[in-house]
C-alpha cells in the first residue's frame, strides 16, 4: 500500500498549520525573548512598543491567569520569565498585533535591563557546581569494581556528542480561535497535543475539557515538537482568552533556532575491561547531560540513555552514572533516538579505543559480544535477540571480507585518499519507558454506505502512520483502503493520548484500532450468521463479501453493515490498548520496560581526502529486523531517513554556542544538514523478516527511531581512514567529525 499522502503532498494539497485558512480578524504574535544568556530583571519598559503602529496587547507573566508553568517531567519552566532569565531568548513578553511584522517591529521598541549573571553552557561545569535537573541515576548489573580486577586488559578514555537541530521544514507555530463558552480551539504543530491541552488549561486557569485541540500533520517533529511545541500554542491560547480574538504565531526559522532546544550534548568518560579472548568483562561510563536552563524531557532523554549504554552488547558487569546538569541554554529536548544514541556512541568508542590499542579490527570484539537470546539487559530485562543473525546476514549477504581485501589494496596504493569501513550494530528498546504512557484509543466508525471513519491518537508527521492505521483496518474488514478515511489528531474525540514518540505510535494506535475492529467485526459476523441463518464460525468476511463455509453468499459487505444498523447494532466503537507485561521500579532501576527490542547491523565504507580533509561516504550496506513489515515501503523510506540524519549529526551538523551563552550556528547559512551530495552513494537495505511473536502491530517492528544509530558508523569509519592515512593520529572521540575534524586528526599526532 502506497503512503496515503503522497499524492497530496506532492500537488501540494495536504494541509499544514500555515495552510488553514485565517479568520477574519486574525491577530499575530512574536516572542520577545532576552538578549542576554542569564540575568536579573532589574526594568522592562513595554511604552514605545505598545504605542507601535498595529499592536493590540504586550503580554508578560502578570497577564496570566492561571500558573505561569509549563514544565511538563519538572515544573521548572515558566511561560515567561518573571525576574529572571535563564537562557538567550527565554521569552519575556509575547507582543499581539495586526500583522506578524508589526509585532517584530514592536518587539525592536521593548527596552529591558538585565542585571548580568555567570553563564554556564559546559556540563561539566553544572556538576561540579552541583547545577544539576534531577539527582544522578545509576544503572548497574554485576560488580564492575571488582570484575576489572579480572580483566586482562582496560583502556579508559572521553566520548562527546555534540547537539542537533531538528530543522523540521515546518517551523514550530500554533493558530488559537475563541469558541463558544469560554472555550478554544487550537491547531497546533505538535507531537503531544494533550501536553498543549494540559499546559494551556493550567496557564489559563481553565478545565481542560474547554481546550480543544487539533493537527492535521505536521510538516517534521523529530521530537523537537513533542514537548517543546507546547509554549507557542499556550502564548496563542493566552492571548485569545484574554482578547476573545484568533490569534496566529509562526515562529521564522530563525527564531526557532534561537529559542528552541536541540538533541542533549554529552560529555561522557569510559572504562572498558576485556578478557584475552575480548570477551567485554567490565563497563563503566559516566554521562554528563547538557541539559539546558530547564528540565523539559532530558531527564527521560538521560534514562534512556541508561537503557543504551551497553547497545547491543552482553556485559555482565557494568555500572553507568548519569547527570543531567542544568545549563544556561535553550531547554535540550527530544530528538530521534531520544538519548540512545548518546549512550551507544560512548560505548562504540571504548571498543574501538580497546581495539585500537590491541592491534585488531574493531568488528572483532563487537561480533565477539553480541546480545544473545536469554542475556540479561543492565536494566534487568531479559532480550530476545536478533544481534547475530543481522550480523551474520550482513557479513555474508555483503561479502564482508572481500570489501576488506578491497580497502586494504585501495589503501596500499594510493597516498592521497584513504578508504575506512566499520560496522555498526544496534539494539534499540520499543516502549515509553514511563509505563504508564503505553496506552492509546481509536475511534471507529462505520457509516451506512460501508464507509470508514477512523480518530486516533496518533500525528501524522511524515512517518506514514496515517497509511498504517488504515491498513489495519483494511485488513480486518477486508476491504479497500478507499473505503476508510483517517480523521486529524483530535483531544475532542481522543482524549488522554500520549506523544507520537518513541517509535511507539504506530503499534500502540495501530493496536487500538485493532481493538476496535475486532469488536465490530465480531457483532457483524453475528448479523451474518443470524441473517444467513448458519453458524458463526461458518461465517468469513472477506473482499468485501460475507463467505459462508468457503462459499460467497448473496451478501455483501454494504449489505452487511446494513443489516447491522437496522437490527440497531452499534457501528461505533472506541478501542482501547496498553501494552501488556511492561513495569519499571525506578527504586530498583530494575524492570522490563521495552515490549520488544529492534536490531540490526549496517556496514560503512567511506572516502578521505587527505590533503583536503573532505571525504565521501561511498556506502551503506546493512541488514535491519523488521520482524513482518506492514508496509516496505513505507519501512525503506525511514530506514533511509533516519540514517542520512544520524549521519549528519555525526559529521557535519555543528551546534555552536559562545562563552556567552549566545547560538552562533543561527541560520542555514551557519548550520549543515546532509544534502544530496553529502548523502551515501549506494545504500544497500536488507530486511530480516522473522515471524517470531512480538507486541509490534502485526508483528512489524518499529522503524522511527532505530536506524538513526546506524549513522554513528560514519564517525568511526572516517576514524579508520584517518588512522589508515596517519597511524598515531590522536583523533578524538568527539562527534561531529566535520571536514575540520578530520584535516586536523590527518596531520595531528600523539606526539605532537
Amino acid at each position: 500500500m502506497k503512503n496515503i499522502d503522497s499524492f497530496t503532498h506532492t500537488r501540494g494539497e495536504s494541509i499544514y498549520l500555515d495552510d488553514i485558512p485565517t479568520t477574519i480578524g486574525t491577530l499575530y504574535g512574536v516572542v520577545f525573548g532576552s538578549p542576554i544568556a542569564h540575568g536579573k530583571i532589574k526594568s522592562l519598559v513595554l511604552t514605545d512598543a505598545e504605542a507601535s503602529e498595529g499592536v493590540v496587547r504586550i503580554f508578560t507573566h502578570l497577564d496570566i491567569p492561571g500558573i505561569n508553568q509549563i514544565g511538563g517531567i519538572i515544573p521548572d519552566e515558566p511561560l515567561m520569565a518573571e525576574d529572571e532569565v535563564h537562557f538567550n531568548g527565554m521569552p519575556i513578553a509575547f507582543v499581539v498585533a495586526t500583522s506578524t511584522e508589526a509585532a517584530t517591529l514592536a518587539c525592536k521598541k521593548i527596552k529591558v535591563e538585565i542585571e548580568p549573571l555567570p553563564v554556564i553552557t559546559d556540563p561539566r561545569v553544572a556538576r561540579a557546581n552541583n547545577s544539576l535537573i534531577v539527582p544522578p541515576r545509576t544503572f548497574k548489573i554485576g560488580d564492575s569494581k571488582n570484575a576489572f580486577q579480572d580483566c586482562k586488559y582496560i583502556f579508559e578514555g572521553l566520548a562527546e556528542t555534540n547537539g542537533q537541530e531538528h530543522l523540521y521544514i515546518e517551523t514550530q507555530g500554533a493558530y488559537a480561535l475563541p469558541a463558544e463558552n469560554n472555550a478554544i480551539k487550537v491547531y497546533s504543530s505538535t507531537q503531544g497535543p494533550t501536553a498543549v491541552q494540559r499546559h494551556m488549561a493550567d496557564v489559563l486557569g481553565i478545565p481542560m475539557h474547554r481546550i480543544e485541540v487539533d493537527v492535521t500533520r505536521l510538516g517534521g517533529g523529530f521530537g523537537g515538537k513533542e514537548d517543546q511545541a507546547t509554549s507557542w500554542a499556550v502564548f496563542c491560547g493566552l492571548a485569545t482568552f484574554l482578547l476573545k480574538k484568533p490569534v496566529k504565531y509562526a515562529l521564522h526559522r530563525m527564531e526557532d533556532m534561537r529559542m528552541t532546544g536541540k538533541r542533549n550534548p554529552y560529555s561522557s568518560d569510559f572504562k572498558i575491561g576485556l578478557d584475552e579472548n575480548l570477551k567485554i568483562i567490565a563497563y563503566e561510563a559516566i554521562f554528563h547531560q547538557n541539559a539546558g536552563a530547564s528540565a523539559d524531557l532530558s531527564p527521560a532523554v538521560l534514562e534512556r540513555t541508561l537503557f543504551h549504554t551497553t547497545n547491543t552488547y552482553y556485559v555482565p558487569n557494568v555500572t553507568a552514572t548519569a547527570y543531567s546538569c542544568r545549563t544556561n541554554l535553550p531547554p535540550n529536548t527530544a530528538f530521534r533516538g531520544f538519548g540512545g544514541p548518546q549512550g551507544m556512541f560512548v560505548i562504540e568508542a571504548a571498543i574501538a579505543k580497546a581495539a585500537e590499542s590491541l592491534g585488531v579490527a574493531a568488528d572483532v570484539i563487537q561480533e565477539r559480544n553480541l546480545l544473545q537470546t536469554g542475556n540479561e539487559l543492565p536494566f534487568g530485562q531479559i532480550v530476545q535477540s536478533e544481534a547475530s543473525p543481522c550480523w551474520e546476514k550482513a557479513t555474508s549477504l555483503y561479502d564482508v571480507e572481500n570489501m576488506k581485501m578491497e580497502i586494504a589494496a585501495f589503501n596500499n596504493t594510493n597516498s592521497v585518499y584513504k578508504k575506512g569501513l566499520s560496522f555498526m550494530p544496534i539494539c534499540f528498546g520499543i516502549s515509553f519507558t514511563k509505563t504508564p504512557m503505553n496506552q492509546a484509543r481509536a475511534l471507529v466508525h462505520i457509516y451506512t454506505d460501508g464507509s470508514v471513519n477512523i480518530s486516533t491518537g496518533a500525528v501524522e508527521m511524515g512517518q506514514g502512520v496515517n497509511t498504517k492505521m488504515i491498513q489495519v483496518a483494511s485488513t480486518i474488514f477486508s476491504i479497500p483502503a478507499s473505503l476508510i478515511k483517517l480523521n486529524t489528531t483530535n483531544t475532542y474525540r481522543i482524549a488522554n493520548t500520549s506523544p507520537s514518540a518513541a517509535s511507539a505510535t504506530a503499534d500502540l494506535n495501530g493496536r487500538a484500532v485493532e481493538v476496535a475492529c475486532n469488536a465490530l467485526k465480531e457483532r457483524l459476523v453475528e448479523v451474518a450468521a443470524d441473517t444467513l441463518k448458519c453458524d458463526k464460525g461458518d461465517i468469513e468476511i472477506k473482499n468485501e463479501g460475507v463467505f459462508v463455509k468457503g462459499e460467497l453468499s448473496s451478501m455483501n459487505w454494504k449489505a452487511l453493515i446494513m443489516a447491522g444498523y437496522l437490527k440497531r447494532i452499534s457501528l461505533s466503537e472506541h478501542g482501547h490498548y496498553a501494552t501488556p507485561g511492561l513495569h519499571f521500579d525506578m527504586t530498583k532501576e530494575k524492570g522490563h520496560p521495552f515490549a520488544y527490542h529492534v536490531f540490526g547491523t549496517a556496514i560503512t565504507t567511506v572516502t578521505v581526502d587527505c590533503i583536503r580533509g573532505i571525504y565521501d561516504i561511498d556506502s551503506v550496506k546493512l541488514v535491519h529486523d523488521f520482524g513482518s513489515s506492514m508496509n516496505p515501503l513505507i519501512d525503506k523510506g525511514q530506514i533511509e531517513g533516519g540514517l542520512v540524519q544520524g549521519i549528519g549529526w555525526m559529521t557535519m551538523e555543528e551546534i555552536v554556542f559562545d562563552a556567552d551563552g549566545r547560538l552562533r550556528s543561527n541560520a542555514l547559512s551557519t548550520y549543515k544538514v546532509p544534502d544530496i551530495y553529502s548523502v551515501p552513494k549506494n545504500i544497500d537495505l536488507h530486511f530480516l523478516e522473522t515471524d517470531n511473536d512480538n507486541l509490534a502491530i502485526f508483528k512489524s517492528k518499529a522503524v522511527g527511531e532505530p536506524p538513526l544509530m546506524y549513522g554513528i558508523g560514519t564517525f568511526f569509519a572516517l576514524r579508520n581512514a584517518i588512522k589508515a592515512f596517519n597511524p598515531n593520529s590522536d583523533v578524538a572521540f568527539a562527534a561531529p567529525m566535520t571536514p575540520e575534524k578530520v584535516l586536523l586528526g590527518l596531520y595531528h599526532s600523539k606526539n605532537g
